[in-house]
């Protein structure tokens, strides 16, 4: 029996900036295929293509269209993992998830808090899932970790919804927050320094390295009820190194919901 649920979902249309993260899924699944590599991830669970239940990758033509995927593959009662996409996906995924487990709690790992109201006049933008999250009450603690771009509009927004920010300025692995209740986890791939990922469509330096974000995953000491991986732009990439990277990190964190 398939033990997690893996949806992709092609979108990247509330993209700001570049184009390009809808062409991401199918890739990502490649890399973790890929023979230059193996199934395993650090702590020797076999992450074997028979433990998914590979629901292939939807296009999108409206929006909330991924709140009713979301939903039907959550009816199978397993842990749903999505392979975006930019991060506008996030909200609807939430949405979603949020009438199966109530209000929950989310790691967010990302260069970008995603706490506009609106970008460029679209309030459904990449850059304001986390806003429209906490604002519609979807989520009880949202922590943040590895920014490095807030402005003015979203510290004040993080002060109003009592967001946890831990910015990459201040990071200690030692110091990564320790979750009481079931947790979703979502993954922007600029999080890591360009260094370690550069395909993706906003090169922000001085990120995280590769090993400190597997740290911060197998760190998590609660459940993991679903994840993202969003934003990886093949369009960028070089030589499909950002492509397993993805498929690195999507290891580790199925280990972890296992």
């Amino acid at each position: 029996m398939a033990k997690i649920t893996l949806q992709g979902i092609a979108y990247d249309e509330k993209s700001s900036f570049l184009k390009g993260p809808r062409l991401a899924p199918p890739l990502i699944r490649e890399a973790y295929h890929s023979n230059s590599a193996n199934y395993f991830s650090e702590d020797g669970t076999s992450i074997t293509p028979d433990l998914l239940n590979d629901k292939g990758d939807y296009s999108i033509s409206e929006y909330f269209d991924i709140d009713k995927i979301t939903a039907k593959s959550l009816e199978e009662g397993n842990p749903v993992f999505t392979l975006g996409g930019d991060h506008s996906i996030t909200f609807p995924i939430i949405k979603a998830f949020q009438k199966v487990y109530g209000t929950i709690d989310i790691l967010h790992i990302d260069a970008h808090s995603d706490l506009y109201s609106s970008l460029d006049g679209d309030s459904f933008s990449h850059a304001c899932p986390f806003y429209n999250i906490m604002k519609n009450n979807l989520a009880n603690r949202l922590v943040q970790v590895g920014i490095r771009t807030l402005n003015s509009e979203q510290r004040e927004n993080a002060k109003k919804y009592e967001v946890e920010i831990i910015e990459m300025k201040d990071f200690e692995s030692t110091k990564i927050p320790t979750f009481q209740n079931p947790l979703y986890l979502s993954f922007d791939m600029d999080a890591l320094d360009p260094a370690f990922a550069p395909g993706v469509s906003h090169h922000e330096p001085g990120g995280l390295s590769t090993r400190q974000v597997i740290n911060i995953i197998q760190g998590i000491n609660v459940p993991i009820i679903g994840a993202d991986i969003v934003e990886y732009n093949p369009k960028r990439d070089i030589n499909n190194m950002t492509a397993m990277v993805c498929a690195k990190l999507f290891k580790e964190i199925v280990s972890k919901m296992l």
